[in-house]
């Protein structure tokens, strides 16, 4: 997300790259000349399709259909597939092959079930709070029901986002979704084989509203308070993996340990499926990164460049740290650190070139195998499979690398570390109050993890009566 885009790195809409900011003004994720044409006014927004666009709202608005551009539609389109990808079957499967035998359906279940149930919030209310407008702190019911999408082919009109211009507002809107629905999916990790499938739903529906949402819009809304402070997150490090991580930490601590966890070892089921899981995750972060610019040019290119050499660099040092320290490099730890490189990066990916982004990969690497290790045996709590070693700690480091070494040429505005201190703190602190309120409110109505029995037993078989043989 841009300077202060309300999505992920939207800060071209257009495919010409967007003028320098200048202090709060640049926290607009797209340039008004970069805008294919000036949205309509509220009023406008909510009448009929065939309306005439009036005044400049921040609204989406109706405009002629030959108004877009194919190549930045074409291009959203296969971002929003690849992200998507990345949860299903991506992450479904990297987190199903390090879990125990009897829990891989399960932990399979989780991850599709999140997506479908913040697939239909999204529709609901999600998009409406984190990209439209409001206030400093949430935004508006606006686009509740997504009212504002439409598309009339008869009429030759459609809606776009004023964020994202250049392509039908329904593109934006499965854009944003795919970051949606990973956010919440990326916590499943971190109280794997023992958080009952019911009160998963609870947790989810008031963790994506009340917290997923509002963060999102602090930091990609060009009205956040993150964002009016010139908080820089191209594509989620804040938004997603500090959010997500921090939150983790909080579920892993709320719900208790594992049985047996710190005296017998949990092994892992099929490192197979975590391999094939991480490659998906890899490949779809082309889209993650590079779909941030909101469009088909040198942005995307130098996003999806950055994004692949810090995949590389961070599975690499992670790999030599732990030679060093184990005397054995593992499959575990090349995926692992590979996607601490991803997380790392995905903050800068928009604001920097190829020396960065190898800098801050072998960084992520190394600290990321610190924070899987050393920095969880000091916390004393079981995140399962890392959330918050690789998610937050990877993106606190990125976040805090983007204030350092942000390229005004590539991004148009200078970086703050204080600044990017300051969201990354907001985050941990919000997030993490607010998901410990959440899931203490979910444990009192239902409980949140299963019986001893029932964990013994496998949550393939006590949850969903299914098992892998």
């Amino acid at each position: 997300m841009l300077v202060s885009a309300p999505l992920p790195a939207l800060s071209q809409a257009a495919s010409e790259p967007a003028a320098p900011a200048s202090t709060a003004a640049s926290t607009a994720v797209v340039a008004p000349e970069a805008q294919v044409s000036p949205p309509a006014s509220p009023a406008a927004s909510a009448a009929p399709l065939n309306a005439p666009a009036t005044a400049p709202s921040p609204f989406p608005s109706n405009v002629p259909v030959a108004q877009l551009s194919a190549g930045d539609t074409a291009w959203m389109i296969a971002a929003s597939a690849l992200v998507l990808l990345m949860t299903l079957p991506g992450l479904a499967l990297f987190y199903a092959g390090m879990v125990r035998k009897k829990n891989i359906l399960g932990t399979m279940a989780q991850v599709i079930a999140i997506c479908s149930l913040v697939s239909v919030l999204w529709l609901v209310c999600g998009y409406s709070l984190a990209f439209m407008p409001g206030n400093a702190w949430i935004g508006s019911l606006h686009a509740a029901w997504l009212d504002t999408v439409r598309f009339d082919k008869a009429a030759g009109l459609v809606s776009v986002h004023p964020l994202a211009a250049t392509i039908p507002e329904s593109v934006f809107v499965m854009f944003q979704l795919t970051f949606a629905i990973i956010t919440p999916a990326l916590i499943v990790g971190a109280f794997a084989e023992r958080f009952r499938f019911s009160a998963l739903f609870w947790f989810i529906t008031l963790w994506v509203v009340l917290v997923y949402a509002p963060v999102a819009h602090w930091v990609w809304s060009p009205e956040g308070w993150l964002a009016s402070m010139g908080a820089l997150d191209f594509a989620g490090g804040t938004v997603v993996h500090i959010n997500a991580g921090i939150a983790g930490l909080v579920a892993a601590w709320m719900v208790g340990p594992r049985q047996g966890f710190g005296r017998v070892a949990l092994m892992p089921a099929n490192l197979g499926y975590t391999l094939i899981g991480a490659a998906l995750l890899w490949v779809g972060w082309i889209g993650f990164n590079g779909g941030s610019a909101a469009a088909a040019d040198g942005r995307a290119g130098m996003a999806m460049l950055v994004t692949h050499i810090a995949a590389a660099a961070a599975a690499l040092s992670w790999m030599l740290v732990e030679w060093l320290v184990r005397r054995t490099p593992t499959l575990l730890g090349l995926c692992s650190g590979a996607v601490a490189g991803l997380v790392a990066i995905t903050p800068a990916s928009g604001f920097v070139g190829p020396k960065a982004a190898l800098l801050i990969g072998l960084v992520a690497g190394a600290g990321c195998y610190w924070g899987a290790t050393g920095l969880k045996r000091r916390l004393g709590k079981d995140d399962s499979l890392d959330v918050f070693g690789v998610h937050g700690v990877g993106g606190l480091i990125g976040a805090l690398l983007t204030g350092l070494l942000a390229d005004p040429k590539i991004g148009g505005v200078e970086g703050s570390v204080l600044t990017q201190a300051i969201a990354a703190g907001a985050t941990l602190v919000y997030s993490g109050l607010m998901t410990a309120l959440i899931l203490w409110v979910v444990k009192m109505l239902i409980g949140l993890r299963v019986t001893e029995r029932q964990e013994q037993d496998g949550l393939d078989l006590s949850q969903h009566g299914e098992r892998v043989e």
